[in-house]
């Protein structure tokens, strides 16, 4: 488990939270290493033309992981006025550091996984933490779902009770393809712009924050490990690029993350590093009844209780 990181002083919250982010970077890209026993992380550094700059790195050609990715960024400057009113900000200036992370398995009875921890500070002195993850599967398997949410809503009842219920629903609605009619996955939890202030004080969001990022470590890489050597057949392959697809058209057309990205001027490879090596789109492609593709689609809804299937 990553350590616990230090209490800053007032003026060293914005460098306490950006050393934590690259230490966490380090620690996730182990234990994804060690779950998938065979590749390792390729490392690209850049700059950002505001301030700043980040550390991507990328995974390819893994046991487990066809491609993957664990980036680390901070950056500051000055917003569009596009995405200054998206963020509801008078001011354009920012600082912003976070890790996002996309996990894309060779085997379509790995579930594809995504998580971000992120924290940002506006010029009017407004600071604020975001964050969430959630899973993908190609296949769902009901008791690791219902083990993976188990272990999100800990995580979030040892800060507040109410965080698990309400932060699952807002990932049931924010991970959601309205063309579709269909959530991207599972879920997990989303919460966006909790205050410092408003919403607990700078140590209670941040150990959050931290929490947020270990229990998803330890549980995909679980998941890796449980799932790695289950036999799938080309069929289910070819199903695993269709809804490779559908978690392409979530990331480009409703992904705020992306969005953000593109809008202030981030490094187009690392944003977009979260798209799949393959993936196929067919017309109207509908499951045969009573196929365990049409079982996995059915779940693909928002407000299931997980915790008590």
């Amino acid at each position: 488990m990553l350590a616990a990181t230090a209490q800053p002083t007032a003026l060293g919250t914005r460098t306490t939270v950006e050393n934590w982010m690259r230490d966490f970077q380090d620690w996730l890209c182990r234990q994804l290493e060690t779950a998938d026993g065979r590749a390792t992380f390729h490392e690209d550094l850049w700059q950002h033309a505001g301030g700043g700059g980040g550390r991507t790195r990328v995974i390819t050609g893994g046991a487990v992981l066809e491609k993957g990715g664990v980036n680390f960024s901070a950056v500051w400057g000055e917003l569009s006025s596009a995405a200054a009113t998206q963020l509801l900000l008078p001011d354009s200036g920012y600082f912003a550091t976070g890790v996002s992370v996309v996990q894309h398995p060779r085997s379509p009875k790995v579930p594809i996984s995504h998580m971000n921890v992120r924290y940002f500070e506006a010029a009017n002195g407004e600071a604020w933490f975001g964050g969430g993850l959630d899973l993908t599967p190609i296949y769902v398997d009901v008791a690791q779902t219902r083990w993976f949410h188990e272990q999100i809503a800990e995580v979030c009842n040892r800060q507040d009770a109410s965080y698990y219920p309400r932060f699952k629903q807002w990932a049931d609605e924010y991970f959601y393809l309205p063309h579709r009619q269909e959530t991207r996955g599972v879920g997990g939890i989303f919460f966006d712009r909790l205050t410092v202030g408003k919403d607990g004080d700078f140590d209670e969001l941040f150990a959050f924050v931290q929490d947020v990022g270990e229990v998803y470590g330890r549980t995909y890489s679980a998941i890796m490990r449980q799932n790695r050597n289950l036999s799938f057949s080309v069929d289910e392959k070819q199903w695993q690029l269709a809804r490779r697809g559908r978690y392409a058209e979530f990331n480009l057309a409703i992904d705020r993350g992306t969005r953000f990205g593109l809008e202030t001027g981030g490094r187009t490879e690392s944003i977009l590093m979260s798209l799949p090596p393959q993936a196929d789109w067919h017309y109207n492609l509908v499951p045969e009844p009573d196929s365990a593709e049409a079982a996995t689609q059915s779940w693909l809804r928002q407000g299931v209780d997980w915790l008590s299937m």
